[in-house]
């Protein structure tokens, strides 16, 4: 597990890449912290699916985090960005399914995430935690958030039951007991409506909040994010 030294400073936030090996998978990750201020906060950031650690709007929420004084890391899923292979899938919705499985799928990435956020720790100590993605990024990180406890809240939505984990989120979903604020699009052409209806009915937890807004899947009105993150945040503070 080691820092992969092309580190990028900017003004107001370090960004630093590694690379990690989490049962026999090469793991990429990147790992932002601001700049002049301590981060007694950290948050998990689940890409989508056919992005990555390092999609546009992952850095927009990282660099957001930083601001508010929260670290962020992100790693890719399986079948995504810089993992072993990943450059042979199609970006087709079929090929979905198939890009899942090819690190091992749901118990694979858990165990991926945990090997992150030790390899965090490590480096920077265990601080308050927290999850946030949407769509494939709620894929990963609904298991990865009742499987460790050290993640205390999350931002997760834009998923049902439904893809290639289905069985997964079906069983997992009564066992979240976390604050979670759940993020929907009312005309979602990608995951039913009803799905994700159903996933946010089955998930456990006693605080919880729906926030739908219309439009289709990738349309999350940019003023929803930045309450996401402050969400996360202000839920971190209290217990930082």
């Amino acid at each position: 597990m080691t820092w992969n030294g092309r580190n990028k400073i900017g003004a107001t936030v370090l960004e630093r890449g590694f690379t990690l090996e989490s049962g026999g998978r090469v793991v990429p990750g990147v790992y932002w912290t601001p700049v002049g201020m301590d981060a007694d906060r950290l948050v998990l950031l689940g890409h989508g699916g056919s992005a990555d650690k390092k999609a546009d709007y992952i850095e927009l929420i990282a660099h957001g985090l930083c601001s508010l004084g929260v670290a962020a890391v992100a790693i890719d899923g399986p079948g995504h960005g810089d993992r072993p292979g990943a450059d042979q899938f199609e970006t087709r919705p079929q090929d979905f399914a198939v890009r899942w499985e090819s690190d091992g799928g749901t118990s694979a990435i858990v165990a991926d995430w945990k090997s992150a956020l030790d390899f965090i720790e490590h480096h920077d100590d265990a601080r308050a935690t927290g999850y946030l993605g949407l769509s494939m990024g709620t894929m990963m990180g609904l298991p990865v958030c009742v499987a460790d406890e050290r993640i205390a809240a999350a931002v997760l939505g834009l998923m049902g039951f439904w893809g290639p984990n289905k069985n997964d989120l079906v069983q997992l979903a009564p066992e979240l007991s976390i604050p979670i604020r759940f993020l929907m699009q009312w005309d979602d052409e990608v995951v039913p409506r009803d799905r994700c209806l159903e996933l946010f009915d089955a998930v456990g937890s006693e605080h919880k909040s729906l926030h739908a807004n219309p439009g289709i899947h990738r349309n999350v009105p940019a003023s929803e994010v930045e309450a996401a993150v402050h969400y996360l945040a202000n839920q971190l503070a209290e217990i930082a």
